[in-house]
């Protein structure tokens, strides 16, 4: 998916739901771990997350498309909870009308996290606080 691109149906709750295959690379040397956040800040009742994972390790340059909503992510990391209360990814279910702007933040880190169980994105995002060494970012639209 290119920045700015429509995120196809597969990848959203009119279709199989399952998440995009992302991928990157050029992080620093003193990266230890990676977090992903996803989010709507379209929503209508303001930011709504999508997706948290979080210790994926410095050698992981990808994820694949379907990471399964399971806690433990297959090569390496940490699903954290949704907006939805899930494990996981959940895409794109914006109520019909305007057009949304999902946002996939990567950021490097220069250590491991400690977020507690079943941490959601403010608790990721707490414990990132000082350690983020570099940050990249795709958006993705969607409108139903």
């Amino acid at each position: 998916m290119a920045s700015g691109a429509a995120i196809a149906d597969d990848y959203t709750c009119t279709g199989a739901d399952r998440s995009p295959a992302l991928a990157w690379s050029d992080a620093p040397d003193s990266t230890k771990s990676f977090a992903l956040i996803v989010d709507d800040p379209d929503a209508p009742s303001g930011t709504f997350v999508h997706w948290v994972a979080y210790d994926i390790p410095p050698g992981v340059t990808s994820l694949p498309a379907g990471v399964p909503q399971t806690t433990e992510i297959a090569g390496g990391g940490t699903n954290g909870i949704n907006g939805f209360e899930h494990i996981g990814y959940n895409g794109p279910c914006p109520p019909p009308g305007k057009m949304h702007h999902y946002h996939f933040h990567l950021f490097a880190l220069d250590s491991t996290l400690t977020p507690g169980d079943n941490a959601d994105a403010v608790a990721v995002q707490s414990a990132m606080t000082g350690h983020v060494v570099a940050t990249a970012e795709l958006v993705g639209t969607f409108q139903r």
